[in-house]
């Protein structure tokens, strides 16, 4: 891989990564347009600790608290909301992280193809409509309960399907339940903090069983462009569908969709 490849990839998953348009259907599809189908293990590690790295700087402030509030929970310290909110993402990622373990090698063999990306993109880009339309938008991330975790839970547990997009498919169960479209978003992507890090922490044994063979200044570029482009992609996102809403990213999910479909079907 050179350097203008490594600049490439990183730079769509930075973007792509949490707007509700599947980053893995893009990085699959700009694999192929510039001839590197496979990034190889390494670069799959150095972008999920970009990611990692740019949405915990950009929620610093609220994952500090979170955390401190849930260690003093667990030392008999008074309940707060940030402490409430730390066992949400905790409890909402369960669904996901188990069903990942024990489905993702089926997965991959089976629904890993551009007719599915192109499927998935295309129906739950209309689910995401219909929520962002018919959703109440009058509750935010701290007034989320059991029930409604569970249901975002085991909603991110379809983003195994390629094509569905993880932050896609939590917001919209998030907006289906009556949070604004902020708060669905803030929710969504606290509750990628886990799985982002369980997700690179798998990769990473792999990589050490494995060995490595590419070079560190190539790894180097990876991180740096996928640390910027996510940290520049959520700041503008957030402020993009307050003003705007969800649409134009429904509109895109439909056309990309059925473009893939039109391709390879």
């Amino acid at each position: 891989m050179d350097y203008i490849t490594a600049f490439w990839l990183a730079l769509v998953q930075g973007i792509t990564e949490f707007l509700p348009v599947s980053s893995q259907a893009h990085l699959v599809l700009a694999g192929q347009w510039i001839g590197e189908v496979y990034q190889g293990l390494e670069f799959d590690v150095i972008l999920h600790a970009g990611s990692l790295v740019a949405v915990v700087t950009y929620f610093r402030k609220e994952v500090f608290s979170m955390a401190r509030d849930w260690f003093s929970t667990l030392a008999g310290g008074e309940k707060t909301k940030d402490s409430k909110l730390a066992w949400w993402v905790i409890i909402g990622t369960i669904p996901a992280g188990v069903l990942g373990i024990l489905l993702k090698d089926a997965a991959e063999v089976i629904l890993r193809s551009e007719v599915v990306m192109g499927f998935a993109l295309i129906i739950f880009g209309i689910f995401l409509g219909l929520a962002d339309w018919k959703g109440s938008r009058n509750r935010d991330e701290y007034s989320l309960g059991l029930k409604d975790v569970l249901i975002i839970g085991f909603a991110q547990a379809l983003a195994l399907i390629p094509g569905t997009s993880r932050s896609g498919i939590t917001m919209t169960a998030a907006l289906f339940l009556g949070l604004n479209r902020e708060s669905a978003a803030r929710f969504s992507f606290l509750l990628s903090i886990p799985i982002i890090a369980a997700a690179g922490l798998l990769l990473t044994l792999d990589l050490l069983r494995n060995g490595s063979n590419m070079s560190w200044d190539i790894l180097l570029v990876g991180f740096v462009v996928a640390v910027i482009s996510t940290y520049a992609c959520i700041h503008y996102f957030l402020a993009f569908i307050k003003r705007i809403g969800m649409q134009p990213f429904v509109i895109y999910r439909i056309v990309l969709g059925g473009l893939l479909l039109w391709y390879f079907l």
